[in-house]
């Protein structure tokens, strides 16, 4: 970074901290930790479940969620950056047109391995949610 554009370090900064928030380790709860004299925990732990049948579907689901969590983030930049009047109106058109395209695609290939839209929504425990619900 220059020392030309200081507002942008402090936004480096800024982005660098919420990172770090984000990735900070969540503190054990009391589900999480045995209780004195027992060798087990008291729920059982969450786990992959995969059959060499399904490998492939599960593969692919893991894939398109990852292409669908890249969409939706192309998705807001795109909205961000035509409220702020940084496109061209013909710009506006061919990037709303690509990411139609993209989502139409999306579908296509859930359909065509037997998963929704909502099978890419993948259970992060504690934290929620991966995707946020599309209004």
């Amino acid at each position: 970074m220059t020392a030309d554009h200081p507002g942008r370090r402090d936004r480096y900064n800024e982005i660098a901290q919420a990172a770090a928030r984000a990735f900070q380790l969540l503190p054990a709860t009391a589900h999480d930790t045995r209780p004195r004299g027992r060798s087990t925990p008291q729920r059982k732990p969450r786990r992959i479940i995969t059959h060499p049948e399904t490998v492939e579907r599960d593969l692919v689901r893991l894939v398109l969620t990852l292409v669908e969590l890249l969409r939706q983030l192309m998705e807001r930049q795109a909205v961000h950056r035509v409220e702020v009047g940084d496109l061209t109106e013909q710009e506006e058109e061919d990037l709303g047109a690509t990411l139609m395209a993209l989502h139409d695609r999306m579908t296509d290939l859930c359909s065509q391995y037997g998963l929704t839209m909502q099978d890419l929504n993948l259970d992060l425990g504690p934290l929620g949610p991966l995707l946020p619900s599309e209004e």
